[in-house]
Formats: structure tokens, C-alpha cells, sequence
């Protein structure tokens, strides 16, 4: 199944923390709520949780070096990256993003080796240019947008 590539952000007292999701999900247009799914072993979200907000980062194709930074653990993930406070949270915007959506976490489920999360959307933009970044069958992609039948 094909998935966009997100880096989930946040601020934890003042230090920006992050990690990549393999799944991310829009939940409800009213209200406005989006979810992702961390590993109960994540080292980085229990950092994100006690931010009680986060910056969903969708990343462009040409940001494969992001998403794998971001996957690697223990390693200093903003590292040669630029990024600016969110409007409403302050959690990290990453540069570059084809779309980044500002959320506080509303709701938190423990679901077998994985948490789920949902946010309420605060503030959001997108870069409509930008060819967001896909994975699928172990590999990087471009999204392609509609075609003719």
C-alpha cells in the first residue's frame, strides 16, 4: 500500500524532536482532525506526547535524505536542516515541506505494538508545486496525480 512520507515534530522544552510515520491519516474534516501511528518503542515520541502538539511535515520527493534521517534513532535529526516555529504550536516546520499541518494532540490509543494519535488541525499550509514523496514496495516515489483513462 503506498504511504506519504510525514516527519511528525515537536518542541520539548525548547529542543525540537522528531521522528518519520509510515502511517498518517486525514480523521475528520468537522472537526478538523488528522492521526499517525508511532511505535510503542519510539524513543522520540514520548518526547512529542509531553509537547502535547505536533507539526505533520509531508515531505517533497526531493527530501528522501529527511525521511531517513528522521527513521534513524539516536542520531541528531535536525542536523543541516532549517526549520521555523509552527503559527499556533511552535512545533518545527521543515523547509521545503509540500505541506505541513500545525495539531494538539486531542486523543491517544494504545493499539498493539503502536500508539494511535490524533490531533486537532490548529493552522496548515501546502505547497502545491511540490510533488509530495510516496513510499511503496520498499521504495521511494513521487505521488502522481490523476491521469486519463
Amino acid at each position: 500500500m503506498p504511504t506519504s512520507v510525514v516527519v511528525v515534530t515537536a518542541l520539548d522544552r525548547g529542543e525540537p524532536v522528531g521522528l518519520a510515520v509510515g502511517t498518517f491519516l486525514s480523521v475528520s474534516m468537522n472537526p478538523p482532525l488528522v492521526g499517525f501511528l508511532p511505535a510503542t518503542t519510539s524513543s522520540s515520541f514520548p518526547r512529542i506526547r509531553q509537547a502535547g502538539a505536533f507539526c505533520a511535515n509531508v515531505l517533497t520527493v526531493n527530501q528522501q535524505h529527511v525521511s531517513q534521517a528522521f527513521a534513524t534513532s539516536g542520531a541528531d535529526k535536525f542536523a543541516g536542516l532549517s526549520w521555523r516555529p509552527a503559527p499556533v504550536t511552535g512545533s518545527p516546520v521543515l523547509e521545503g515541506v509540500a505541506a505541513w499541518i500545525d495539531c494538539r494532540i486531542t486523543t491517544l490509543h494504545e493499539a498493539g505494538d503502536h500508539f494511535i494519535v490524533i490531533g486537532e488541525v490548529a493552522d496548515l499550509d501546502a505547497a502545491p508545486e511540490e510533488t509530495p514523496l510516496v513510499f511503496h514496495r520498499r521504495r521511494y516515489t513521487g505521488a502522481v496525480g490523476p491521469t486519463a483513462a
